[in-house]
């Protein structure tokens, strides 16, 4: 069959998988893997195409974790204080020690038994945002805690695919030897980089900003060129376009590159699973259902526990504790990227593969369930979760700051714009600047306007910002049609705040009226009558 041809019935077939998954509320990567499974030489055999399959489902990996990498923001990991550090570093022990042994047990070898152990203590956190931003969970205090212990396995990932890349024999083809080439990259992160991200990124950042399909292309160019650094220099790809995209991770285009770069990611992940589910031998899989379950069990109630021992050692109710562990009641697609690369290195075999394989396929699926109907799980088993709560439950006396905690998003950062923030900051409020215009950022953060980069239309723009919290959304935009939009955009979101709208002709109050917006401004009329009341006091 022709290539071309051949794609086009891939495409097609994850269209109708995809679309049932939907209709059941499953996530679309268990989708993406069952079209590889069916396509793949245990079902249909109807891949030839390997090679152009491996390049883009590399290239998926590349920009999943280039879009890692910008979201990894330290400054999120210190607000949270220590209880995101301890969760995280505890439940990645806890779960490596805990899974080891089990797997011992279950007659696997010691190499293999490690692998698992490692693959178990992954989740995901692209599947986790998904969830909490969908139910308004991403700005509550469980959901930042959440995060928090996230990006610390998001680094352990790293740091675990580092490890097993220092492993790799040396050959007579490599450009650099490999301890030669760790010495120039730790040169390279420890010295060359923070220069970087400091003195050159932010400048070429805001000149680069004046055109999106630049900002997109040095994006992209940026990280393929760091992973494939990285690869020279004995390391992963893949920990070179998270380097890449850590580099961005401070500059205030980095949510606009994210929300550009979502849908290119999610579109080469699919040849990611697909390769993935070719390569799954489902007479493995039958072989170590057992194995599988017990340790599905394991991920699926052992994980949460370990975070709700940790959480309620530090003084957090039972309910905080249960909705955040919630939350490491899966492995991650970081698990099988892991474990494919063990197996690239020879280190496993396709068994170990096959387990950890069905082990995301369980609790993927059920955690999915779990965390969509956590409050009505918790009502179940309140009292017999009363171990994991102090008497005094300290910590969440100390949490979030309501007004902090609830913004208030400035969209359009002209003089109007500016101003509102301003005075709004004057009174106390929390506020968060959003404008396209890249000049009108940097003057807006001159002026100590948190302020972000970014299409306030767009809504995958929008699930980055707290709008779920946000006690106002203020837009400045002197244009209906684009108001419109962003109105569009706030609908699909569920909102406890409300909408303000500058009105800068006479039909658009009419028009604002009739839908509802909570409160109209009017610019022009209140600086006439401000600067008539000054003229004739």
């Amino acid at each position: 069959m022709d290539i071309y041809h051949e794609f086009t019935l891939l495409l097609l077939i994850a269209v109708a998988v995809g679309y049932v998954s939907m209709l059941l509320r499953q996530p679309l990567l268990i989708a993406y893997l069952a079209v590889g499974i069916i396509v793949g030489p245990s079902v249909l055999g109807i891949v030839s195409a390997h090679t152009q399959i491996d390049l883009l489902a590399h290239w998926g990996i590349t920009i999943l974790l280039f879009v890692v990498g910008l979201k990894l923001d330290l400054r999120i990991v210190r607000s949270l204080g220590p209880v995101a550090l301890a969760t995280g570093l505890g439940q990645l022990t806890f779960t490596i020690l805990i899974g080891f042994g089990l797997t011992l047990l279950l007659g696997f070898s010691a190499i293999d038994a490690l692998y698992i152990a490692i693959a178990l203590t992954f989740s995901s956190t692209i599947i986790i945002v998904k969830l909490l931003s969908d139910k308004g969970e991403l700005e509550s205090l469980h959901g930042r805690i959440a995060m928090g212990f996230l990006i610390v396995q998001d680094i352990a990932v790293v740091l675990a695919m580092l490890g097993l890349n220092l492993t790799i024999p040396s050959a007579d083809d490599r450009l650099i030897p490999p301890l030669q080439g760790l010495g120039i990259s730790l040169v390279f992160m420890v010295v060359v980089l923070p220069l970087l991200m400091r003195y050159v990124i932010p400048r070429l950042m805001r000149s680069l900003a004046r055109s999106v399909e630049m900002l997109m292309l040095f994006a992209i160019a940026w990280g393929t060129m760091l992973a494939a650094g990285a690869d020279i220099m004995g390391l992963s790809k893949e920990v070179g376009a998270f380097l890449a995209g850590f580099s961005l991770a401070n500059t205030a285009v980095k949510d606009a590159i994210t929300s550009r770069l979502t849908s290119l990611r999610d579109f080469l992940l699919l040849f990611f699973f697909i390769y993935m589910g070719e390569q799954l031998n489902l007479g493995l899989i039958g072989d170590n259902i057992v194995p599988a379950v017990i340790l599905s069990l394991f991920v699926l109630i052992g994980n949460p526990l370990i975070v709700m021992a940790i959480m309620g050692v530090m003084g957090y109710r039972r309910r905080t504790g249960f909705k955040a562990g919630l939350t490491v009641a899966q492995i991650s697609e970081f698990s099988i990227i892991f474990i494919t690369m063990g197996l690239a290195l020879g280190h496993i075999d396709d068994n170990v593969l096959g387990v950890v394989t069905l082990v995301g396929i369980v609790t993927i699926t059920t955690s999915t369930y779990m965390i969509l109907y956590s409050d009505q799980l918790f009502d179940r088993v309140r009292d017999w979760l009363s171990l994991f709560e102090r008497t005094i439950t300290y910590r969440e006396l100390e949490a979030f700051d309501g007004d902090a905690a609830r913004p208030i998003i400035v969209v359009g950062l002209g003089r109007l714009g500016r101003r509102i923030a301003a005075q709004l900051m004057e009174r106390g409020e929390a506020v968060i600047g959003v404008d396209i215009d890249p000049s009108r950022v940097e003057k807006s953060q001159a002026e100590g306007i948190h302020t972000v980069f970014g299409d306030a239309e767009d809504i995958e723009f929008l699930s980055h910002l707290p709008v779920h919290t946000a006690k106002w959304v203020v837009s400045t935009l002197p244009r209906r049609d684009l108001n419109e939009i962003l109105m569009q955009g706030l609908s699909h979101f569920s909102r406890s705040g409300r909408i303000a709208i500058a009105s800068f002709r006479e039909d658009d109050e009419i028009h604002w009226k009739s839908r509802n917006v909570d409160l109209i401004l009017h610019p022009y009329r209140e600086a006439a009558e401000q600067a008539v009341s000054q003229i004739t006091p």
